[in-house]
């Protein structure tokens, strides 16, 4: 699945991903391929990406919205 990260000053993020972990409103939560459509808000935390290519990146962030749809996730951060 397809994975941006951006927030108003830059992109900090587009690939390809296994998994990806979210600093939910109502609690963390992970996003593996093939998911239902999902919308929600971010909290403060850190957002961790297990890419295809084995490695593994993470971004602090204070919050934002992800949307996932068709295997493309854009997470929205602050």
């Amino acid at each position: 699945m397809v994975v941006e990260i951006i927030t108003p000053d830059a992109k900090l993020f587009e690939g390809e991903v296994n998994s990806i972990k979210l600093p939910g409103t109502n609690g963390g939560f992970e996003i593996l391929n093939n998911h239902a459509p999902i919308i929600s808000t971010l909290t403060a935390g850190k957002i961790s990406i297990d890419s295809d290519n084995g490695q593994k990146e993470s971004f602090e962030i204070q919050g934002g919205v992800i949307e996932m749809q068709n295997n493309k996730i854009i997470v929205l951060a602050d």
